[in-house]
């Protein structure tokens, strides 16, 4: 069994929306870059276990688990002129895009967000976490994969303490602020 990331926008569709979907599955589709492409049609296996990644979001993070229902086949998104998924250079004799259906496992008890993946030494050398990587699907090894579920347990890290905000104004400075702008005008 392989262990794999899926990143995912969660205001088109989140963890919460794969677990409401019929059976907990749904099928993968709309991924348009051939190496995620290649992934999707020729590593991701049935069982293979999946961390699902929500980007765009704040903070982005890892926010659930989900499995491989079916390996990959045609996305048929890529055919349809009507979808935001077509690609009019796709032909039915010769499919492009391929997707995966995903069963979701579980919601994690809290999103295991970037900043802290990124802060965890254990994690160096994630794909998610160079620089530059954007990829929708991406290898995690099984090491990586376990570590992000006991972090999803735990309590998050305390980060560093933030600035100390300047003291509040007195509610008598408030109201002889406000008197003074009203003597100006």
């Amino acid at each position: 069994m392989r262990h794999w990331l899926l990143k995912t926008e969660p205001e088109v569709f989140s963890i919460d929306d794969l677990l409401a979907a019929p059976k907990r599955t749904t099928g993968w589709d709309g991924v348009r870059n051939f190496q995620a492409r290649n992934m999707l049609r020729d590593d991701l296996k049935l069982g293979d276990r999946i961390l699902i990644y929500h980007s765009n979001a704040e903070p982005p993070g890892v926010a659930g688990v989900a499995e491989v229902a079916r390996e990959g086949y045609v996305d048929e998104t890529q055919f349809d002129p009507d979808d935001h998924h077509f690609d009019p250079k796709s032909k039915r004799e010769a499919p492009q895009w391929f997707k995966v259906d995903v069963r979701g496992v579980e919601k994690l008890a809290r999103v295991v967000g970037l900043p802290e993946l990124r802060d965890n030494p254990k994690l160096e050398g994630m794909p998610l976490l160079r620089p530059g990587q954007r990829l929708s699907v991406q290898p995690v090894s099984p090491e990586h994969y376990e570590l992000i579920l006991a972090m999803a347990k735990a309590a998050p890290k305390e980060s560093a303490p933030a600035p100390k905000a300047a003291p509040k104004a007195s509610k008598a400075s408030k109201a002889k602020g406000k008197s003074a702008k009203a003597k100006k005008t």
